[in-house]
């Protein structure tokens, strides 16, 4: 039996992480609204502080998504242009013959 090759990977998918951590966040803001208005017994009540703590970790992503993906894209042009330099240069100890 023999092994087939394997395929090449399929590029990475893009996305838009921004708008999913506002969708968390939104989701956590329901959740604080509707035990706001139920009003959970005394022994529940921590599920408040974890719908704010939900809230401000979203918010927090949607500062920092943005950054951390420019971040993202200006190291890889930077990699790119070192390979691309890199690839440009002639090899250092070549066969080529020293001057006499």
């Amino acid at each position: 039996m023999t092994a087939r090759p394997r395929r090449a990977d399929p590029p990475p998918l893009e996305t838009n992480d921004v708008r999913i951590a506002l969708g968390g966040t939104a989701a956590w803001a329901v959740a604080l609204v509707v035990l706001l208005i139920v009003g959970p017994p005394k022994a529940d009540r921590w599920w408040i502080w974890v719908c704010v703590a939900g809230i401000v970790i979203g918010l927090f992503a949607t500062w920092y998504i943005p950054r951390l993906q420019s971040g993202r894209a200006r190291q890889e042009a930077e990699r790119a242009e070192r390979r691309a330099a890199e690839s440009e240069t002639p090899a250092v100890g070549g066969t080529e013959a020293p001057d006499a």
